[in-house]
């Protein structure tokens, strides 16, 4: 597979030289000289200097037989142009682009982009994956109490879902504060019917925190 890869910092140049490591074909666009040069020195002759979003440079580096175009500079609107390009002008199959912005990424779809990478959103879903689906959140220790105050999210399926407060076997000394919800915040009480979706905010003892964790959570 022959891939064009207009950007040649870091990113650029760890992923070229894992797709080279793969057998592909690479070619590394490049603007800063000492970047080239550097490239040059560690992976061969593999990276033109120019500015990917003109189109010469683009002809110049093969657009036209290339199978990928990857876009991965520092400025978004600068991926979306070589993304553009690549497409339109040279028909190139397939394009993806760096997002610098999570903001952008719809942007980017709506403008034919096959495919975007975003660093922010790489890294959230990597946080997600590490928290239990429906976590509980701790926002502060209450000195030497031994209590403190959580965040939970009421998930689908949860034991509490569906029922009044007064029905929910909380652990001893918790105290439900205060419950966002659809129609925004409220201060709950017994005959507050908690639905999924809802936030809530609650004192409890630190030993009693995953048998509250279980009443929010998902039984399923």
């Amino acid at each position: 597979m022959y891939i064009i890869l207009v950007g040649g910092g870091k990113v650029g140049f760890h992923l070229a030289r894992a797709l080279l490591s793969e057998g592909h074909e690479v070619l590394v666009i490049e603007r800063d000289r000492r970047k080239c040069v550097s490239i040059n020195d560690e992976l061969g002759s593999v990276v033109l200097q120019g500015d990917g979003c003109e189109a010469a440079i683009l002809a110049e580096a093969g657009a036209s037989r290339a199978d990928l175009v990857i876009a991965v500079t520092g400025g978004d609107e600068d991926n979306l142009v070589v993304c553009q390009l690549a497409k339109g002008k040279f028909h190139t199959p397939r394009t993806i682009a760096r997002i610098n912005n999570p903001k952008n990424e719809s942007i980017f779809k709506k403008l034919g982009i096959d495919d975007t990478i975003s660093s922010t959103q790489v890294i959230m879903e990597r946080i997600q994956a590490e928290i239990p689906s429906h976590p509980l959140l701790h926002l502060a220790s209450l000195g030497s109490y031994g209590l403190e105050l959580v965040n939970l999210s009421v998930a689908e399926g949860a034991a509490a879902a569906g029922h009044k407060l007064r029905d929910i076997s909380l652990p001893p000394q918790t105290v439900v504060s205060l419950i966002i919800g659809a129609d925004g915040p409220r201060v709950p009480t017994g005959d507050t019917l908690i639905q999924i979706g809802d936030e809530v905010i609650a004192v409890t003892r630190v030993e009693s925190e995953d048998a509250l964790r279980a009443q929010f959570a998902s039984q399923h």
